[in-house]
């Protein structure tokens, strides 16, 4: 600061120094100084001084402020003062001062012309770059923003130069994209500026640019400003997206394989309230749309624009798309970019032309959408921007689109005009023959779109009659086209119409015989062509002759007097073939051909430049040279021709019917495939039932013989009599076990029967009992417990008949399957009997013992299920008397209570007697009445009692 003031303080009566001299010393200052303080007050006081005297600093002090960059880089303060000082030295943005437009424009070019070269001198040291990308990377605010004016303003100065440097640095771009991340607006925007300037015509940058992440982040500040009605920050992200995406396969197809696609249709959810647009929005909106543009661009590789045009139908953004298109209160410039994004969305995809078909406008009674755009198409009052948005809209939604061709051919038809409403053939036939010729070129030019590359169409297009005036017969659609173009109309309408007419009768025979059956169109076209008329009437010759050439080529010679021979004789003689030539050149010649066919969308600086449709100049292109050749044709070689033709299409047919045969063939084939499939499976199946049969065979083969081995076995031990015999495979021991079983159970049965008939006994004493109860406190007492052991005695008894009842039923049931399983195997034992002469008496003798102890099993089963039916009934009425037993036990638990409560109530009376009594005694006493104590009174009753005890004994 004391240099600061010897230089700013100096004597006023003295010469003051001048502003190169102050410079000079402050860089002195800068370079020899060694205190840091003293360095940062100069470069503070050169920052104050380098937007007046820019070159002075620029020239002197940055090389010094590079040096303090390079070694002062621990102070953030000097660090961002020398920054600020060179971006005001690099930077062209100067203050608004106030001056003429003259010196300004001087002044713009020196600036620019400064800057450049300041900024060469910077990046001449690629190591300045370097280390300006590490100053970049300091969170420090003081270093890291004004080190992002810094370099953005180097890539606005020499962008490709500093690119380069960025993208051979280590991690330099990734260095740059960390700046999205940032917290402070200030510096995060800022960042979206450089990487606007870094990715600009660079695509490896941009590529790198893209795989760091940028589209998630550029889209998630979007999000958080607001999208359309975000302020600025929205439009620069959206141009970093432009630059990002456009032109660029790969990051479209990165793009588009990250599901950023679906994240821009809440960009267009725009209000019903559509008043009020802000001029931002608006910018905003447009931006928007021309990303979408981008994304679905004519020029991109057709498989990419295909899968971005589904996903945004699949997403829903082509339906968001429309219903801006059909909504109320947009502006015109956007609406027109709105018309122009949907065209290209639905160019070339048959789903989402579908769509565009289905939509309609929310108007009474609905029109579909179509309509309404061709309404306005053909009307004159609306801006000229527009109607070329709805041109290009209808021409994509016919490109390559057949059914959406027949749809609006269709409206023209006779049998499918509808009187109550307007469709779109009737809008276009009305455009055609309208006043106004740039509606008489685009109508033109929308309906030879309707025919493009179809020659079904081509030909119905000539069944069109149209109402000329009252009275008069109708006239055909093409003969009406001829009679505009020989009444001398504007240039503009017959162009239009000439466009439509060749695009009608290229590759359709029939279509060029009805134009040639009309004999005035011939020599009108002659005439046209053979008149030297000015510069604007050699656009319509040109057309004139390649509409006379087509005449020729697509002529199938059926009208004898315009036979391809004559026509060309014609020419000769009316034009000659140099000057056909010529006149037929004049349309690929001309500058407006030229713009037409650079890209499909019609673009015109103003009405008067549209002549030119970017599809006619296609059909031009092929058909051109070779009218050319068939014009310098003779007879013989036309004759040649047509015989190469004829075997042409003879040879085309014979292919045609082998390639039906062929697929006939193939057809069969593939039917006697299936056939032999299901056959050879049929077969399998049956290989395998066969396997399992023979399997089954074998086993029965197998039980078969050994049934005969035991059998024979059976008769050897028969004669003795042996306990160890088989029949049927069932040993006699068992049949023993069976019937001890038998008897076991006959005794339990017994058993359970006599302890039955005990409990009975019990319980008809236990009734009489309760008939023979007294009323005392004692019997009933006894009664109980009496009652109660006995009950649940026999509830004990009970449960156990009922579990061996339930035991016993099992043991039936078990019995009963057994003697099942011997009536079965001894059925089937009966074939392996009959085999065997020897032993037939004693399988008979077995038979019969069989069959009688099978029937005592059965009496001794009915027997034990008659007996416990009974036991069951038996049970059931034991039940009921223990029931019957605890209503008599409660009834008298009842009478006990009863007796008890009585019995306290007399203890009660008696003690109040012995109260009054011992107080009537006492009160006799003291009126001296003698009175009897209670020992007396008791002597005198056990002495009554003793004689009384006598006299019965004497008696």
């Amino acid at each position: 600061m004391n240099f600061l003031r010897g230089v700013w303080a100096a004597p006023s009566a003295g010469p003051q120094p001048s502003g190169a001299d102050t410079i000079q010393k402050l860089c002195d200052r800068v370079a020899s100084s060694t205190l840091l303080d003293d360095r940062r007050d100069a470069v503070r006081a050169l920052k104050s001084l380098s937007k007046k005297y820019r070159l002075e600093v620029g020239i002197q002090a940055m090389e010094h402020l590079i040096h303090v960059l390079q070694t002062d880089r621990s102070d953030s303060e000097i660090i961002g003062y020398a920054l600020d000082t060179l971006y005001n030295v690099i930077s062209n943005d100067l203050e608004e001062e106030e001056q003429d437009d003259s010196e300004e424009e001087n002044l713009a070019k020196q600036v620019d012309d400064l800057g450049s070269q300041f900024t060469e001198i910077f990046i001449k040291q690629q190591e300045n770059v370097t280390l300006l990308l590490t100053l970049v990377e300091e969170f420090d605010f003081h270093v890291r923003w004004p080190g992002v004016k810094l370099l953005t303003s180097l890539l606005k100065q020499q962008g490709p130069q500093v690119q380069q440097i960025i993208l051979v640095s280590p991690m330099g771009v990734s260095r740059l994209m960390d700046l999205l991340a940032d917290s402070r607006e200030v510096i995060r925007n800022d960042g979206v500026l450089l990487l606007q300037q870094l990715t600009k015509s660079n695509a490896a940058i941009q590529k790198i640019v893209a795989f760091e992440n940028a589209f998630e982040r550029l889209l998630d500040i979007i999000t958080e400003e607001g999208n359309s009605d975000g302020g600025i920050v929205v439009e620069d992200c959206l141009l970093l997206l432009q630059n990002l995406l456009k032109n660029n396969n790969s990051n479209q197809n990165f793009f588009k394989e990250g599901s950023y696609i679906q994240r821009m249709k809440p960009w267009f959810e725009v209000g019903d309230d559509n008043c009020g647009w802000s001029a931002q929005k608006v910018t905003n909106l447009h931006l928007m749309l021309q990303l979408v543009r981008v994304l679905v661009s004519p020029t991109n590789p057709p498989g990419a624009t295909s899968s971005c045009q589904k996903a945004m139908f699949h997403c829903g953004l082509l339906q968001q798309l429309c219903t801006i298109l059909m909504a109320t209160g947009v502006p015109a410039d956007i609406l027109t970019e709105t018309i122009n994004t949907v065209s290209e969305v639905i160019r070339g995809c048959q789903t989402n032309q579908d769509y565009f078909a289905s939509v309609n406008a929310p108007s009474n009674p609905p029109r579909p959408a179509i309509v309404v755009l061709l309404m306005s198409m053909v009307n004159e009052r609306q801006p000229f921007v527009l109607r070329c948005a709805v041109l290009y809209c209808f021409q994509c939604f016919l490109y390559k689109n057949q059914k959406g061709q027949g749809e609006i051919v269709s409206t023209l038809l006779p049998s499918t005009i509808d009187g109550n409403s307007v469709s779109a053939g009737q809008l276009l036939c009305g455009g055609l023959f309208s006043t106004d010729s740039l509606s008489n070129w685009c109508a033109a030019v929308a309906l030879a779109h309707a025919l493009q590359e179809n020659a079904t169409l081509k030909e119905q297009l000539l069944r069109v009659q149209l109402a000329t005036s009252i009275g008069n017969p109708p006239v055909s659609l093409l003969q009406q086209c001829t009679n505009i173009l020989s009444q001398g109309s504007k240039v503009q309408t017959r162009v239009g119409l000439l466009m439509l007419l060749c695009t009608w009768l290229s590759n359709c025979s029939i279509a060029v015989t009805h134009f040639l059956h009309n004999p005035a169109n011939v020599p009108f076209l002659t005439g046209q062509i053979a008149e030297n008329l000015g510069e604007e009437e050699q656009l319509v010759q040109g057309l004139c002759a390649l509409l006379l050439g087509i005449s020729i080529y697509y002529n199938d010679n059926s009208l004898e007097n315009y036979r391809k021979e004559k026509l060309k004789q014609l020419i000769e003689k009316r034009i000659g073939r140099e000057n056909f030539i010529e006149k037929l050149g004049f349309i690929s010649k001309h500058e407006l051909y030229s713009r037409a066919a650079q890209k499909p969308q019609p673009s015109f600086s103003s009405p008067d430049h549209m002549m030119f449709d970017h599809e006619f100049t296609k059909l031009v292109k092929e058909l051109e040279g070779v009218i050319s050749k068939a014009i310098y044709k003779s007879s013989e070689e036309d004759k040649k021709e047509e015989e190469v033709k004829k075997t042409l299409e003879q040879h085309d047919n014979i292919v045609t019917h082998y390639k039906k045969v062929i697929r006939e063939q193939d057809q069969e084939l593939e039917e006697l495939k299936q056939r032999i499939n299901t056959l050879t499976s049929q077969n399998e199946q049956l290989q395998a039932t066969v396997t399992q049969q023979v399997s089954q065979i074998q086993q029965h083969k197998d039980q078969y013989n050994l049934l005969k081995v035991q059998l024979g076995k059976d008769t050897q031990h028969h004669n003795s009599h042996s306990d160890t015999f088989q029949m049927n495979g069932i040993q006699t021991e068992e049949v023993s076990k069976l019937k001890e079983e038998l008897e076991e159970w006959k005794n339990k049965h017994e058993l359970l029967q006599g302890q039955l008939r005990e409990k009975d006994s019990v319980i008809e004493k236990l009734n009489s009992s309760q008939l023979e109860m007294g009323t005392t406190e004692q019997s009933s007492q006894t009664i109980r417990s009496a009652g109660l052991e006995h009950n649940s005695e026999l509830q004990k008894e009970l449960e156990m008949l009922r579990s061996q009842i339930q035991l016993q039923a099992a043991e039936i049931s078990k019995l009963q399957m057994e003697n099942q399983k011997l009536q079965v195997m001894n059925a089937t034992a009966d074939p392996v009997l009959g085999d065997s002469g020897a032993t037939a008496a004693t399988s008979s003798e077995l038979e019969a013992r069989l069959e009688q102890e099978i029937k005592e099993l059965k009496s001794e089963v009915k027997t034990l299920s008659e007996e416990k039916e009974s036991l069951k009934q038996q049970l059931d009425s034991s039940s009921s008397t223990v029931a019957i037993l605890q209503d008599e036990k409660s009834k008298l638990q009842r009478e006990v209570a009863e007796s008890k409560k009585e019995q306290d109530d007399l203890l009660v009376l008696l003690a109040d007697q012995d109260q009054k009594i011992s107080a009537l005694k006492i009160k006799l006493k003291d009126l001296g009445v003698p009175v009897e104590d209670e020992d007396d009174i008791e002597s005198g009753d056990q002495g009554d009692e003793d004689e009384d005890g006598d006299e019965d004994e004497q008696d």
